[in-house]
C-alpha cells in the first residue's frame, strides 16, 4: 500500500523518479486507481468497482439494509443494492441489482423501522423533493412501494440531504440546505425570532449567488418515523450534507461557507459544528455571515479549511485501532479528502484535532459506512455525473482492534448543558426560574442553552425581570435576546405582524447605557456593542439626542487593542456618524497588517458622511487602488467595487468635485511577486540562513520577543497570502493558528526552510500530464463530469485552469511544496525570533514569550 505522500521518504528518493513513476501511468476514465490514493500507515484501500457511469450513473449515498447489504444513490438516478464483497473480491456489475421502487435523486437513505427512507433532492425536477418512505408490499423481498411523507421545495445544491436515525431509535433527524425552503414545523426549539440583523447595509454576494435566501438558512429537522411530526432543533447553517452522533448521543455535522467569499474577514472555513438544541451557527446572506465572536451565533469546535463537505460518519464497529473506531470521519469532495476528527469534552462541548486520513488526486468522496460484518469502511466517489467508484480501507497494522465501549459519559457541565436544553421542549412552568441563573454562565454552550430557554418564551413574561436585573453580566445577556424576542428584523416584517413596540426598544437602550464598561467581561463588551447593533436594526435607528449618548459611550473605547472589537465598534459608530471614527477608522485601516482587517474597516466606512477631511477621504480612495492587488474567491474584485461604489455615493457634490483626480485614477495591477516585494519593501537581502544557526538561537529560548514586530514579520513575509491565523488569511496552506501544539521552534524553522522536505497532506500539488506534453501543477478544487478544474496560482484562489480527463496522460501529487523556498532571506536574525514567537504563539500578545 501506497504510503502518505506527507512522509519524509518522498524527499529522500528524489524528484525525478516520483515524476517519472506518475508521468509514466497512463491515466483513463476508470475510478481513480488506488496508486493515486493515499492512507494513514497499517491501513489498506480496494478498489472494489469501478461504476459503469453510462447505465449505474454517479453514486453520491451509502447505507446498509437490515441485512448488512449496501444499498446506494445515482445522484441523477435510481437505487441499486448489493452485498459486500468477501476479503479480496471485487463487486461485478451482475451484483449490483437495480431497486425497483420508482425513485430518483436520493440525497440520503436511512433504513430503519423496516422501511428505506429516501430524501430526495431532484436538480432535474423529475420528481418532487421530499421525503420519501420505501417498503416491500408482497414479501419477496424486493422495495416496490414508494410512500411520500413530506413534498419539500429545494433547487441545486444545498437542497434536502442526509437521513440520520436518532440515538433512542425512536425518531429521524434530517439535515437540509440553505437552498430548501423551511417547511412548517409542529415546534422550534431554535426562536422563530430569526433575522438578517445587519446593522449597515446589506451587501448581498458580488456574483448574484443565492441573493434571494435569507435566514434561518439550513435547517436540521427532528420528525417521526410516520413524517407526520416535525421539529425545529438547530438553524443557521450554508451547506450541510450529512452528520453523526458520538457514542455521547451528541449531534455533529459538517458545514461548508462560501468559497467565493475566500480571504475577506466575513469568510468562514468549513467548520464542524456541535448540533446541540436551539443552536444557531450564523449563516446569513452576503457580507452579514456572523464570525464566531459574536455572541449571537456558536462557535465551531473545528476549522477544517477550504473543502466542499459531503459525508459523515463515525468509526464505531470498524476493527480500526480505538482512536479511530472513536473518530468523526468527514468527507471532502472537492479537494480529494477523508479526514479524521477525534474529539475530546470542552467544557460542555467538544474540542478537537483534524487529521487527513485519506487523500487521493481527483478523489471527489460522497459517502462513507462502517460494515458491521467486516468492520470496514466502505466510501464512493462520484456525484456531479463524475467518474464513480466504490472502495474499501481495512485495517492491516499490528495495533489492538478491540471493539470499544461506546457507553456515553458525560461530564458535569454537559447534563447542565442537557437539563436546561430540556426546557426548550414544551412548556415548563419554571423554566425562567431554572435558566436564568445560567445566563452569564462562563460555558457558552450552558449560556446558549439557558438564553434559549427563557427567549422562547413569552416577552411579557420576563421583560420586566431583564430591564431591571442588577447584575451586569446577566443583564447584557438577557438584554439581546430580548431585542430579538421583542423586535423584528426589516428583512422577515410580515403585513400580519403587530406594530413594533418602540417604547421597548427605548427601554433596551436606556438600558445599555448604564452599563458600566469596566464591570463587564471581554465577552459580556461583545455582547453590549451587539446588543446596541440588533436593538438598532429590530427598533430602528434611535433619536439624535440617544444616539449622541450611545456614541459617547462607546467611542472612548474605540480603537479597542483587538480587531474583533474594533469590527464591532467601528461599524456601530460609522452608523451612528460618531465625528470622531473617520479618523480612528482610517488610521486603523493604514496600519493593519492583513487585507480582511482594512476590508473589514473600508466596509464599515463606506457610507459615513461625517467627520471627513480632504486628507481621510484622499487616504480612503487611495486604499482602493492598493486592494486591486489584493486576492480572494471569485467574488472578491466584485465587493470591493461594491465598497467604493457605496463609498463615492457617500461623497457630497464638492468632495467629489474635490477628490475626481483620485477618483478617476486607474489602479496599476501587478504580478505576484511585485506585491510581495512591495509588502518587502525597503528591505534588502539580509543573509542566506543555514539552518543550525537559526536553529540554535530559537532552541535557546524565545522570551522576551517583541510581539508587533513578529506580527509585522508575518505580514511581511506574505505568509498571510497563503495561511490562515486566527480568523485571516488565505485559504491555500496550512492553518497555522495551532503551530504551537505541533511544532518546536526548530520544527517550524525547518517547515518554513525546507518546504519541500515533508508537504501537509492537506495542501500537496497534483502534477498533471497532458497528452499534448503540457504539465500542470495546482490543487484540484473542483469537478463536474469528465472536466477537472485545479488552482494553479497559490497567491490567487480564483485563478482556475479546467481540462477534459480525456486529455490527461497522467495525474498524481507533486513532491514540489508550492511555499517558496528563502522567504526568511530578507529578515535579520532578531526578526526571524519574533516571527517565530509570534507563530507558535497563536497570535497571543499574553504568551510567554513576549513578557517583559
Amino acid at each position: 500500500m501506497k504510503k502518505p505522500v506527507t512522509k519524509k521518504f518522498l524527499f529522500l528518493i528524489g524528484l525525478s523518479s516520483l515524476l517519472f513513476k506518475y508521468a509514466s501511468a497512463e491515466f483513463d476514465t476508470s475510478a481513480t486507481p488506488i496508486e493515486s490514493i493515499s492512507v494513514r500507515d497499517g491501513f489498506e484501500i480496494e478498489l472494489l468497482f469501478t461504476v459503469p457511469k453510462e447505465r449505474l450513473g454517479s453514486w453520491v449515498n451509502l447505507c446498509l439494509d437490515d441485512k448488512n447489504r449496501i444499498i446506494v444513490s445515482d445522484q441523477f438516478g435510481g437505487l441499486y443494492r448489493f452485498k459486500a464483497p468477501a476479503k479480496n473480491q471485487t463487486l461485478k456489475e451482475s451484483d449490483v441489482e437495480k431497486i425497483p421502487a420508482n425513485i430518483r435523486a436520493a440525497n440520503g437513505l436511512l433504513w430503519a423501522f423496516n422501511s428505506l427512507y429516501v430524501a430526495v433532492n431532484d436538480y432535474e425536477k423529475k420528481m418532487e423533493s421530499g421525503i420519501y418512505r420505501l417498503t416491500d408490499s408482497n414479501g419477496d423481498d424486493q422495495l416496490d412501494k414508494v410512500e411520500k411523507l413530506r413534498g419539500m421545495q429545494a433547487r441545486g445544491d444545498h437542497g434536502v440531504h442526509a437521513l440520520i436515525l436518532s440515538p433512542d431509535q425512536k425518531s429521524i433527524y434530517l439535515i437540509t440546505g440553505n437552498n430548501t425552503t423551511p417547511v412548517e414545523a409542529n415546534r422550534s426549539r431554535v426562536p422563530m425570532d430569526w433575522g438578517e440583523d445587519h446593522l449597515l447595509p446589506r451587501m448581498p454576494d458580488g456574483r448574484g449567488h443565492n441573493r434571494d435566501r435569507l435566514a434561518p438558512a439550513g435547517i436540521i429537522y427532528k420528525m417521526s418515523p410516520d413524517g407526520k411530526d416535525w421539529e425545529i432543533v438547530s438553524s443557521g447553517y450554508r451547506n450541510i450534507f450529512d452528520g453523526g452522533f458520538n457514542a455521547d448521543g451528541e449531534l455533529f455535522t459538517y458545514d461548508a461557507d462560501m468559497e467565493y467569499d475566500f480571504n475577506t474577514p466575513w469568510y468562514r472555513p468549513t467548520r464542524i459544528c456541535h448540533v446541540t438544541s436551539g443552536s444557531m451557527y450564523g449563516w446569513r446572506n452576503g457580507t452579514g455571515k456572523r464570525p464566531e465572536f459574536y455572541p449571537d451565533t456558536l462557535p465551531p469546535v473545528v476549522n477544517i479549511g477550504p473543502g466542499s463537505p459531503t459525508g459523515v460518519t463515525f468509526g464505531y464497529g470498524a476493527k480500526f485501532p480505538p482512536k479511530y473506531q472513536k473518530a468523526m470521519f468527514i468527507l471532502d469532495w472537492s479537494w480529494g479528502k477523508i479526514y479524521a476528527i477525534h474529539l475530546k469534552p470542552d467544557g460542555s462541548t467538544y474540542s478537537g484535532e483534524k487529521e487527513t486520513f485519506i487523500t487521493g488526486s481527483p478523489l471527489p468522496v460522497t459517502d462513507a459506512i462502517i460494515h458491521p460484518g467486516d468492520g470496514s469502511m466502505y466510501f464512493a466517489i462520484g456525484g456531479r455525473k463524475v467518474q464513480s467508484g466504490l472502495y474499501r480501507v481495512s485495517y492491516t497494522g499490528k495495533g489492538k482492534t478491540d471493539p470499544i465501549s461506546t457507553k456515553p459519559h458525560l461530564n458535569e457541565l454537559a447534563r447542565l448543558r442537557h437539563k436546561l436544553e430540556s426546557l426548550h421542549i414544551g412548556k415548563h412552568p419554571k423554566a425562567l426560574e431554572l435558566a436564568w441563573p445560567h445566563i452569564d454562565h462562563p460555558d457558552r454552550f450552558v449560556r446558549w442553552a439557558a438564553l434559549i430557554a427563557i427567549q422562547r418564551l413569552p416577552v411579557d413574561k420576563w421583560a420586566v425581570k431583564t430591564l431591571q436585573e442588577k447584575d451586569s453580566g446577566k443583564r447584557v445577556n438577557a438584554l439581546l435576546s430580548l431585542a430579538k424576542a421583542a423586535g423584528i428584523d426589516p428583512f422577515h416584517r410580515q403585513s400580519s405582524d403587530p406594530p413594533i413596540d418602540q417604547k421597548m426598544g427605548k427601554s433596551i437602550l436606556q438600558s445599555l447605557l448604564r452599563m458600566k464598561w469596566k464591570d463587564l467581561t471581554p465577552n459580556e463588551r461583545f455582547t453590549l456593542v451587539r446588543t446596541y447593533q440588533v436593538a438598532m436594526v429590530r427598533f430602528s435607528k434611535p433619536s439624535p439626542q440617544v444616539a449622541k449618548k450611545i456614541v459617547n459611550h462607546l467611542d472612548t473605547q474605540f480603537p479597542a487593542q483587538n480587531f474583533e472589537m474594533n469590527w464591532l465598534l467601528c461599524e456601530t459608530l460609522a452608523y451612528l456618524e460618531a465625528p470622531t471614527v473617520a479618523e480612528k477608522g482610517i488610521a486603523l485601516l493604514t496600519q493593519a497588517p492583513t487585507q480582511e482587517e482594512q476590508m473589514e474597516y473600508a466596509r464599515s466606512l463606506r457610507n459615513l458622511r461625517n467627520g471627513w477631511t480632504h486628507e481621510l477621504r484622499s487616504e480612503y480612495f487611495n486604499w482602493f487602488l492598493k486592494a486591486a492587488n489584493y486576492r480572494g474567491g471569485a467574488s472578491f474584485t466584485k465587493f470591493i467595487e461594491f465598497i467604493r461604489n457605496d463609498a463615492v455615493t457617500s461623497l457630497s457634490p464638492k468632495e467629489r468635485e474635490d477628490l475626481a483626480s483620485l477618483l478617476a485614477k486607474k489602479p496599476e495591477i501587478k504580478s505576484p511577486a511585485e506585491v510581495m516585494a512591495e509588502a518587502m519593501a525597503g528591505r534588502t537581502f539580509v543573509k542566506n540562513w543555514k539552518m543550525d544557526e537559526l536553529s540554535n538561537s530559537a532552541s535557546s529560548g524565545l522570551a522576551g520577543r517583541d510581539f508587533e514586530g513578529g506580527r509585522k514579520m508575518f505580514a511581511a513575509g506574505g505568509c498571510y497570502a497563503c495561511h490562515r491565523f486566527g480568523n485571516q488569511g488565505g485559504m491555500n496552506g496550512p492553518d497555522l493558528t495551532g503551530s504551537g501544539g505541533r511544532y518546536s521552534p526548530h520544527d517550524l524553522l525547518e517547515q518554513i526552510m525546507y518546504p519541500s522536505k515533508e508537504i501537509n497532506e492537506q495542501f500537496v500539488p497534483t502534477f498533471v500530464t497532458l497528452k499534448s506534453g503540457e504539465t500542470l501543477s495546482g490543487v484540484v478544487v473542483n469537478l463536474n463530469g469528465d472536466r477537472v478544474t485545479l488552482n494553479t496560482d497559490l497567491y490567487n484562489p480564483n485563478q482556475r485552469t479546467s481540462v477534459q480527463r480525456k486529455e490527461v496522460k497522467s495525474m498524481g501529487p507533486s513532491p514540489v511544496s508550492p511555499m517558496p523556498p528563502g522567504l526568511l532571506n530578507m529578515m535579520k536574525k532578531e526578526e526571524i525570533m519574533d516571527l517565530l514567537a509570534y507563530i507558535l504563539s497563536g497570535g497571543d500578545e499574553q504568551h510567554r514569550f513576549f513578557a517583559n
